[in-house]
Order: structure tokens, then C-alpha cells, then sequence
């Protein structure tokens, strides 16, 4: 996946399309993480992003990007369906990473401890 794609993947949005997207993720979140858990090697940042992003101290910029980037993980189809074993969230990684990298400071102990702590739960 290209930097332009990403690119445009990532672009925060209006506010109404942020709240779309907050929907959609509160929605499907915790269903495609189980599912993806296997092989995405930093689940755990992925989870403490999800946090991240729905903190409302968060900076809305920095939770519209965080939004984007969930709420493309959480769509079953996008560039390579999920269901495609092996192959299916490797565009997702690739959006996330991106994401992750470009808010990193963004992602406070909180929100670490959080997804640590849920992580424990569902595993």
C-alpha cells in the first residue's frame, strides 16, 4: 500500500465524519481485534491507540487521525478483505502503523494500561 493511499486513509475528516467513524469503531472494535490478534504483532498498541482515540482529552486532531485509521481496521472489506487468511489485515497494519507512529506521543501511560489490562481480559 502506497503513502498516498495511506495518506488519504488517514485525513481526519469533518467532525460529523469523525463521529461517524467513533460509532463505527465503538461498534466493531472488539470483534475484529479477536479475529486479528493473531497476526498483527502489535496488538497491543493497536488496543492503546483505540483507547487513545476515544479519550476525550485526546486532541481531536489526533483522534481524528486515530479514528481513520480504527475505523478502516474494523471494515471488513477494504483494499484486501479481512477474511482472506494470512493476507487480509496486512493493509491494515500498514494504516495502523502509520498511524501509530504519527500520534505516538499522543498515547499516554493511561491508555497503555488500559489496553493492557483489557488484553488480559480477553486473552
Amino acid at each position: 500500500m502506497d503513502e498516498t493511499k495511506i495518506g488519504e486513509i488517514l485525513a481526519p475528516g469533518a467532525s460529523d465524519e469523525t463521529r461517524r467513524r467513533e460509532a463505527r469503531v465503538r461498534a466493531n472494535f472488539w470483534r475484529t481485534a479477536k479475529r486479528a490478534a493473531r497476526y498483527m504483532p502489535f496488538m497491543d498498541e493497536v488496543v492503546a491507540a483505540y483507547f487513545c482515540a476515544l479519550d476525550p482529552k485526546t486532541p481531536m486532531r489526533v483522534r481524528g487521525v486515530l479514528l481513520a485509521a480504527l475505523a478502516y481496521f474494523v471494515l471488513p472489506f477494504d483494499i484486501i478483505p479481512d477474511f482472506l487468511i494470512g493476507a487480509g489485515f496486512t493493509d491494515d497494519i500498514a494504516v495502523l502503523t502509520a498511524a501509530i507512529t504519527s500520534i505516538r506521543s499522543s498515547i499516554k501511560p493511561s491508555h497503555r494500561a488500559a489496553a493492557k489490562k483489557a488484553l488480559a481480559d480477553v486473552g
